[in-house]
C-alpha cells in the first residue's frame, strides 16, 4: 500500500467508493467445476484484488490486461480491483469476492493464524524486500541496533513486522521503541514527528527525494539520509505474493485458471522488465484515468517501475517461492514481539500456505510456447524531479 507525498491522502469520490464496494460484493463467475474425471468448463472471468491503488507496483497485472495476455490465456474478463485501504486483499479472497489477491506474506500469516482460514501463496512475485527505514543524516540511526528509545515510523497493518523481526534478530527489546503511525507519505519525517520513517524503495523513498530541501532550495539527496534496508537484515520478509483459495484449488477449473492466470501475469511482468519506460507510461495513464487513484507523476512511476523490477528479477525463477526465504519470513514472525511484547504469530502456518505447483506448471508451459523468462533486469537511470512530475 503506497501513496504520494505531502499532499496527504486525496479524497476518493463517492462514485469511486461505490464502485469499489460493488466490485468487492459482486462475487465471481463461471464457477462450474465440471466432473471429477478432469472434464471441466474453464473459467473465463476472474477478479484480482490489489493491495493498493493503480501504480507501477502492480504493472505486470495491468500489462497482462492491456497487452492482451489474459485473452491469450482464455480469459474474456479479468477485473483488477484496487484498494485505497478500504479492502484487505486476503479478506476479500476469503469472502469469495475475488478469485486471487496480492498481499504481503507476513500480513497473510497473521490472518491465517487469527482466523484459521486456508490460503495458498501460488506465486512469489517480489523475491526481495523493498522496505527501508529512513532517517536524517545527523540522527545517529544507521542500523537496527540504534532503534532503542527512538520513535520509529510505520504504516501499521502488518507493515511493522519487519521492524520487530529485525530487532529480535539483534536481541533488542521490542518494547523499547515507540512505533509511531505515519501516513503513506514522508510527512512524518519531514515534520520531525518520527526519528526514522518507513519507506519503500520504489515509493516513499522517492517521495522524499522529490521534495525540495528548504535549507538549500534543491531536492533532497541520498547524502542527506541514512537508509536501513531490511533486505540486508535478518528481519527481511517476503512481500507481494499471489494468493489463492486453498480449498478451491481442489477444483480443477480453478486450478487450471490459476495456471493460466500466472502465465498471463508472467508475460506482463516480462514486458515490464524489458520495457520499463513504456510499462511505467501505461500504468501512469491507467492511474490518471482511474476513478480511485492517488496522483503520482510520470517520473515517479518510472522510478517505481525501475525499483520494482529489481525486487522481482533477482536471478531466481520468476514467481517461485524460495523455501529458505519463506522459512526466514516465518521464523522472523515467530521470534518477534510487537511494541506491547505480544508475539506476531505463535505457530507455523500449514504446509498448504505456499505451493510452487502452479507457477512451475505455468513456467513450463510458457517455455514450451517459446516465452523466455530467463535473464535478469538491467536497471535504468531515473533522475527524479520535484513531485515526480
Amino acid at each position: 500500500m503506497r501513496l504520494s507525498k505531502r499532499r496527504g491522502l486525496g479524497l476518493v469520490s463517492a462514485a469511486a467508493v461505490t464502485a469499489l464496494a460493488l466490485a468487492a460484493c459482486s462475487g465471481t463467475s463461471d464457477t462450474d467445476s465440471g466432473s471429477d474425471d478432469g472434464d471441466f468448463t474453464p473459467l473465463t472471468s476472474i477478479k484480482l484484488q490489489l493491495q493498493w491503488l493503480p501504480q507501477a507496483q502492480f504493472a505486470g497485472y495491468y500489462l497482462a490486461q492491456e497487452k492482451g495476455y489474459f485473452e491469450e490465456e482464455g480469459f474474456d474478463s479479468v477485473e483488477i480491483v484496487p484498494s485505497g485501504g478500504d479492502i484487505v486483499p486476503q479478506d476479500a479472497l476469503v469472502a469469495g469476492d475475488v478469485d486471487f489477491a496480492i498481499a504481503w506474506v507476513p500480513k497473510v500469516l497473521g490472518t491465517l493464524e487469527a482466523s484459521g482460514v486456508e490460503l495458498t501463496d501460488i506465486a512469489q512475485v517480489f523475491q526481495a524486500s523493498g522496505t527501508t527505514q529512513v532517517s536524517w543524516k545527523d540522527s545517529g540511526i544507521t542500523s537496527v541496533a540504534d532503534f532503542e528509545g527512538k520513535r520509529i515510523g510505520s504504516w501499521g497493518f502488518g507493515n511493522e513486522w519487519e521492524i520487530f523481526a529485525a530487532m529480535a534478530a539483534d536481541g533488542l527489546d521490542s518494547t523499547s521503541v515507540s512505533i509511531t503511525t505515519q501516513d503513506f507519505s514522508m510527512n512524518a519525517l519531514l515534520d520531525n514527528d518520527v526519528d526514522a520513517a518507513q519507506a519503500m524503495t520504489y515509493n516513499e523513498l522517492a517521495q522524499l527525494l522529490e521534495t525540495v530541501n528548504p535549507a538549500t532550495g534543491e531536492l533532497y539527496t541520498m547524502d542527506d539520509l541514512d537508509v536501513i534496508y531490511y533486505e540486508d537484515t535478518e528481519g527481511a520478509m517476503l512481500q507481494d505474493a499471489i494468493w489463492a483459495d486453498t480449498q478451491r484449488l481442489e477444483d480443477p477449473a480453478y486450478a487450471d485458471a490459476a495456471v493460466r492466470f500466472l502465465k498471463a501475469i508472467a508475460k506482463g511482468w516480462l514486458y515490464a522488465r524489458d520495457n520499463p519506460e513504456d510499462a511505467a507510461s501505461i500504468v501512469y495513464d491507467i492511474a490518471s484515468n482511474a476513478e480511485a487513484a492517488f496522483p503520482v507523476g510520470p517520473v515517479h512511476q518510472l522510478w517505481q517501475m525501475n525499483e520494482v523490477n529489481k525486487l522481482i528479477w533477482t536471478g531466481a525463477d520468476f514467481g517461485v517461492v524460495d523455501d529458505a526465504a519463506w522459512k526466514k519470513t516465518v521464523a522472523g514472525a515467530l521470534s518477534a514481539t510487537n511494541q506491547d511484547g505480544l508475539p506476531l504469530i505463535t505457530t507455523d502456518p500449514a504446509a498448504s500456505a505456499y505451493s510452487n505447483e502452479y507457477i512451475e506448471k505455468a513456467l513450463a508451459e510458457l517455455k514450451d510456447e517459446g516465452v523466455d523468462l530467463s535473464g535478469s533486469y538491467t536497471p535504468i537511470e531515473v533522475t527524479l524531479t520535484e513531485g515526480g512530475q
